[in-house]
C-alpha cells in the first residue's frame, strides 16, 4: 500500500512509535493509551495521534490502541511486514559494527551480504556473513537484495552508490560524509554521525 502527501517527519517518527509498541507488547501489555505510549517515547500525544490520522483510525475510544494491531498497521505502512534483505559495502570498523548490530531484526531487516575491496578481508566471516569481493555487487538483484548500506570512506562512496544502483538496489543507507547522486527511483538516506555531533555543543550550557 502506498500513501501520498505524508510529511517526511511523520514517516521518520513511525519507527519510533513502532519500537515503543513492540517494547510494550514484549512486556505483556495488550492495550495502551496514546498518552502512555507518547510519554514512554518522549513525544507529544497529540503529535502521535495526528501522525496516525494520516493512515486511518487505529485506536478505540475508551480502550486506546490494541498493540498487536498497531504494530501490524505500522509495519504495513512502512512496508516492513514482508521483510527486507540488505547488503553492507565496507567491512571496516563501521561495517563490522553494523553486521554485529542486533537491532535490525526488530524491523524485519536481514543483513544478508557484505562486500569489501580489501583482499585480506574477503572470505572472512562476520556474524555469519561471508565478506565478498566488491566486484560481485552485480549479484544482488539475483539474490533479491534491494537495499544497500554504504560504510566506506567518502571518496569511495559515489562509485559504490553507482555500483549499487547498477545492481538493482532501490534504497541506500549512506553512512559516508559524502553527498551521493542517484536516479530518482532510488531513495537515499544519509546518516552523518560527526555532523550530528557537531550540532550538540550549540544546545549545551557554556562554561
Amino acid at each position: 500500500m502506498r500513501y501520498h502527501k505524508i510529511p517526511d517527519e511523520t514517516i521518520r517518527r513511525l519507527p519510533v512509535y513502532l519500537r515503543g509498541a513492540i517494547h510494550l507488547a514484549q512486556q505483556g501489555v495488550e492495550n495502551t493509551s496514546s498518552e502512555h505510549l507518547a510519554s514512554l517515547l518522549g513525544v507529544k500525544s497529540w503529535q502521535m495521534r495526528k501522525d496516525f490520522s494520516y493512515f486511518g483510525d487505529f485506536g478505540t475510544p475508551g480502550v486506546g490502541y490494541h498493540l498487536e494491531s498497531l504494530i501490524g498497521h505500522i509495519n504495513r505502512i512502512l512496508r516492513l511486514d514482508a521483510g527486507h534483505r540488505a547488503a553492507v559495502v565496507g567491512a571496516g570498523n563501521l561495517g563490522s559494527a553494523l553486521l554485529a548490530f542486533p537491532g535490525f531484526g526488530m524491523y524485519g531487516f536481514e543483513i544478508a551480504a557484505a562486500f569489501d575491496i580489501d583482499k585480506r578481508k574477503i572470505g572472512r566471516t562476520r556474524n555469519g556473513v561471508v565478506i565478498e569481493d566488491v566486484a560481485k555487487l552485480a549479484s544482488l538483484s539475483r539474490r533479491k537484495i534491494y537495499m544497500g548500506i554504504i560504510a566506506v570512506p567518502g571518496s569511495a562512496a559515489p562509485e559504490v552508490a553507482d555500483a549499487l544502483v547498477q545492481a538493482g538496489v532501490k534504497g541506500i543507507l549512506n553512512f559516508s560524509p559524502r553527498y551521493i547522486a542517484v536516479p530518482k527511483r532510488v531513495k537515499v538516506i544519509t546518516i552523518d554521525i560527526a555532523m550530528d555531533l557537531a550540532r550538540l555543543p550549540y544546545y549545551m550550557p557554556a562554561g
